[in-house]
């Protein structure tokens, strides 16, 4: 996948909403060629999500990565995540 460096220096950046229409582009395109492994591109776009602060975005194109690949980063990705959504619970914050 020809540009993935450029998206992943774009979350890196800082400019998230440019690297989200990317990959929703690139998504497309894989879907259209038949690419069969899209796990990449749903993990930068968990990355990118996630750097926005939109975490149950994140957490959805996360699982969706760890269902095309079991051995994706999203793996540690999502744990992690589901760790920070843990100790922000606001239900925690009643006890």
């Amino acid at each position: 996948m020809d540009g993935l460096d450029d998206i992943r220096k774009d979350i890196k950046e800082g400019r998230l909403d440019r690297a989200i229409c990317d990959l929703a582009n690139s998504l497309v395109i894989a879907s259209v060629t038949c690419e069969t492994d899209k796990s990449e591109l749903y993990y930068l776009l968990g990355n990118a999500f996630r750097k926005k602060g939109d975490f149950s975005q994140a957490m959805d194109f996360y699982s969706k990565a760890i269902e095309e690949n079991e051995e994706t980063p999203a793996v540690e990705a999502r744990k992690a995540l589901r760790g920070i959504m843990n100790f922000y619970h606001k239900d925690k914050y009643n006890h």
